[in-house]
């Protein structure tokens, strides 16, 4: 391996190493505790270490995000695949969106509260277009163009609000299948299964 080589690989594993323990920590403490000055601390970096990687916070929340939603893709497409009929596709991705922002609160917030460098939209990085690709696969086989964007928005707005009002305690917790169920069956009965 070159010097050139190895000096790359080391700094995509600082990298690497800096979003990971932004999100480790934003898990622990809020993404409120996380600063570059702590981060650096935590990883035993100076802050221009940090700089040379990251442009601020934002930039890195950012890269926690895009991670988070390749993740989220994966899971919504996997949901997805299980499913055999339309309702159970409906069913499958509002549990894996919900499953996902239970599991993995720092990304998820990272990725829709919290501030960041990113566009949204249709200039959106590939990784946050793939995660909202994934919730619109729930409806392209019977609808498109600007019926399936909204189809889309409703069904994302519906599952966001489920999942921040839950984790933040203003939901009845034992009322969480029932109103996936709702969800699902409002969903389902205003969509007709694909021929």
């Amino acid at each position: 391996m070159s010097t050139q080589q190895r000096k790359e690989r080391e700094r995509a594993e600082r990298h690497q190493r800096i979003i990971d323990t932004a999100r480790e920590m934003a898990e622990a403490e809020g993404w409120d505790a996380v600063t570059i000055r702590k981060l650096a601390d935590r990883i035993e970096y100076s802050q221009p270490v940090l700089y040379s990687h990251f442009a601020n916070k934002a930039a890195i929340v950012g890269a926690v995000a895009l991670q988070g939603c390749v993740e989220l893709a994966e899971q919504l497409k996997l949901a997805r695949e299980a499913a055999t009929t339309h309702s159970e596709v409906i069913a499958n991705v509002a549990r894996a969106y919900l499953d996902f922002a239970t599991a993995n609160p720092a990304r998820y917030d990272a990725i829709f509260q919290q501030k960041t460098d990113l566009n949204f939209g249709l200039d959106a990085p590939q990784p946050l277009r793939d995660a909202f690709a994934g919730l619109e696969a729930m409806f392209s086989p019977y609808a498109e163009g600007d019926d399936l964007g909204a189809r889309t928005e409703v069904a994302w707005a519906s599952l966001h609000g489920l999942a921040t009002l839950d984790r933040s305690g203003r939901l009845r917790p034992d009322l969480r299948e029932r109103r996936l169920t709702l969800l699902v069956d409002g969903t389902s009965e205003a969509t007709p299964d694909p021929p």
